[in-house]
């Protein structure tokens, strides 16, 4: 287990290596925007301009300047042994490296806003939670009932359940996610409000001065809704597909030949078996959920990745553009690691 798992973190670390060249030489390189003039606005003086250039290091050649960008993502880095520097990186000293510079260990620094002059890593953890409970809630329903849709359809093969159970799927893996959010938005939050209780944007949490901060849970409603419409989709043809494979099998002969239930048959053996394809597609699904859902969140002006990547689009603030690609590819790297390890523990039959 322990030379896999090493094997997975060397082969993620990789893939990682890999984005962050491309989101470096596309928003360093390709994109013609001068970053200074993001920072400082139209009306900024040389001398701000050539300051901030300094900055942020687009004053060095662009090796240089690659170099650098690593030395601020790596947690292992060698930084100025200042002060300052350990203000801006909250690093821990290793070891000297030289007369001013030390061998640190920090946090992963993605350099700070243009607009806001934060932190991105502190804006990107402030929006994480939105879009973990969204994209939690969202999965497990889009799970439960996925599987469980799957199953009945599979069993019901070729009865009105399994038609019916078929044509709703197709028609929630067609529906594209921004009309599916505009539509239930309009209906639920516009249209029926007053049967409802419900409203298109409504505050995440709740402040009482006596109990503190709450979570609003009729506020989760709409988005979880038309976040699980999609991933209960595929995950119920997935369930349907996987399970009358697997009640092919000779296995499933031999159970229902010793004298099983058909109960036991189907959760015990048949679903278990049957769950590899299905975990593969929740896991994909979780990981993009994870990773911000760009329209649901606008739309329903949810605080989460997608809300302030989709914003800083409009402002063309690149560092906080570039740190929510990075954090996306690490959820879906984090993710994928994990769901691997989980075959073995579903399937024996797996080494």
């Amino acid at each position: 287990m322990l030379p896999f798992l090493l094997k997975k973190i060397l082969n993620g670390l990789l893939v990682l290596l890999g984005v962050v060249v491309i989101v470096f030489f596309l928003f360093f390189v390709i994109l013609p925007a001068d970053p200074a003039r993001l920072t400082m606005g139209q009306r900024s003086d040389a001398k701000s301009l050539e300051n901030i250039r300094k900055e942020l290091y687009l004053d060095q050649p662009l090796p240089r300047q690659f170099t650098l960008y690593l030395n601020d993502l790596s947690p292992i880095a060698v930084h100025g042994d200042s002060l300052k520097a350990q203000e801006k990186y909250r690093y821990t000293k290793l070891l000297e490296w030289g007369e001013s510079e030390a061998l640190v260990l920090k946090p992963p620094f993605l350099r700070r806003s243009y607009q806001t002059k934060k932190a991105v890593s502190s804006m990107l953890w402030e929006a994480f939670p939105g879009t973990l409970i969204l994209a939690c809630l969202s999965i497990f329903f889009a799970s439960i009932l996925g599987i469980f849709l799957g199953t009945v359809a599979a069993l019901k093969q070729h009865t009105w359940m399994d038609s019916s159970i078929i044509f709703s799927s197709v028609l929630g893996i067609s529906a594209p996610s921004f009309f599916a959010g505009i539509f239930i938005a309009y209906l639920f939050g516009f249209l029926w409000s007053d049967w409802t209780g419900l409203s298109i944007i409504s505050p995440m949490w709740d402040y009482d001065p006596y109990e503190g901060k709450k979570l609003v849970l009729k506020s989760l409603i709409l988005p979880v809704l038309t976040l699980s419409i999609r991933p209960l989709a595929i995950i119920v043809q997935i369930t349907r597909s996987s399970m009358l494979d697997v009640m092919q099998q000779d296995f499933i002969r031999t159970a229902v030949a010793k004298g099983l239930s058909k109960k036991a048959v189907i959760w015990r053996h048949a679903l278990r078996n049957a769950l590899n394809p299905v975990i593969t597609s929740i896991s994909g699904w979780f990981a993009e959920l994870l990773a911000g859902s760009f329209f649901i969140e606008y739309i329903f002006g949810w605080k989460g990745l997608g809300k302030i990547t989709v914003d800083a689009l409009n402002k063309f603030d690149f560092p906080v553009v570039m740190g929510a690609v990075l954090f996306t590819a690490l959820i879906f790297i984090v993710v994928n690691t994990l769901v691997d390890l989980l075959y073995k523990l579903i399937d024996p039959r797996i080494q």
